[in-house]
């Protein structure tokens, strides 16, 4: 690896800058919603900064002979990644919920929805991935019928759970989803997730 101290140097000036910029949009983005909202996206602004700075000075340390301190570095794309998701979800957080004056619990329920059906379906793509590993294409059914059931419950969110009939429906599904998710856990665990290499 070629780095100089000045090279290692600039590449602090894209970090403050967006040190800068956060601040200020966080000072000026307060107020205007939940304190929740601005709370995310405070949080996601600065796990992006830490990460740019790690990075900046992990090559100012390598450039200067102090030493090679690779976690500055690894940490950085899973640190910034994180940020800037955070950053997203607070932000839209806050364009949602302060035209109203809602708070973040009042927000339109397609918005949980979305986030919640995109987690479980990377989770569940994961364990798929997993399940082929193991050999186990059979569990990969278990895992698609659990995210299935997973969206049917997104779907049924959506409807008037005054009526008791309604609950049960939305109960029974969602016993078999998550019963389905641990079904495929514990054949995956039985056969030997937990000394599965994944390189």
């Amino acid at each position: 690896m070629e780095f100089t101290v000045p090279m290692a140097l600039v590449d602090y000036i894209p970090v403050i800058f967006f040190g800068i910029a956060s601040l200020i949009l966080v000072r000026d983005l307060a107020g205007k919603s939940g304190k929740l909202s601005t709370l995310i996206f405070a949080l996601g602004t600065l796990a992006v900064f830490v990460a740019g700075a790690c990075k900046a000075t992990w090559k100012l340390l390598y450039a200067s002979g102090v030493g090679n301190f690779e976690f500055l570095n690894k940490m950085f794309f899973p640190t910034q990644s994180v940020g800037f998701l955070l950053a997203g979800v607070g932000a839209l957080f806050i364009l949602l919920t302060a035209k109203k004056g809602k708070r973040l619990y009042s927000v339109n329920t397609f918005v949980f929805i979305g986030m919640m059906v995109f987690g479980l379906g990377v989770m569940d793509a994961v364990l798929c991935v997993l399940a082929a590993k193991l050999k186990k294409p059979s569990v990969i059914a278990i895992f698609v019928f659990s995210f299935v059931c997973s969206l049917c419950m997104g779907y049924l969110s959506s409807k008037d759970f005054a009526e008791a009939a309604m609950n049960w429906i939305a109960e029974g599904v969602n016993v078999v989803g998550q019963g389905s998710l641990l079904l495929g856990a514990y054949i995956l665990h039985k056969n030997g997730l937990a000394d599965l290499e994944l390189k």
